[in-house]
């Protein structure tokens, strides 16, 4: 399965998750935000949300600063 991680392709194996997702785009587990095809998934579903062939992810990074 192919998804998209902020607009670079990613390859996955057989039923994967948002978790999956972020392990092999070699994002961290926490100050980050996810949203699946436009849509925000809150951190507690990330291993429950299964992604579909082609599905985009949307991964934002917390900065502080003014």
């Amino acid at each position: 399965m192919r998804v998209w991680i902020n607009g670079a392709a990613h390859d996955l194996d057989g039923t994967s998750t948002v978790a999956d997702a972020m392990r092999v785009g070699g994002f961290p587990e926490r100050g980050v935000a996810v949203a699946v095809d436009g849509a925000v998934v809150p951190r507690a579903r990330w291993t429950a949300t299964e992604l579909d062939d082609g599905a985009r992810l949307e991964v934002l990074t917390a900065v502080q600063g003014g």
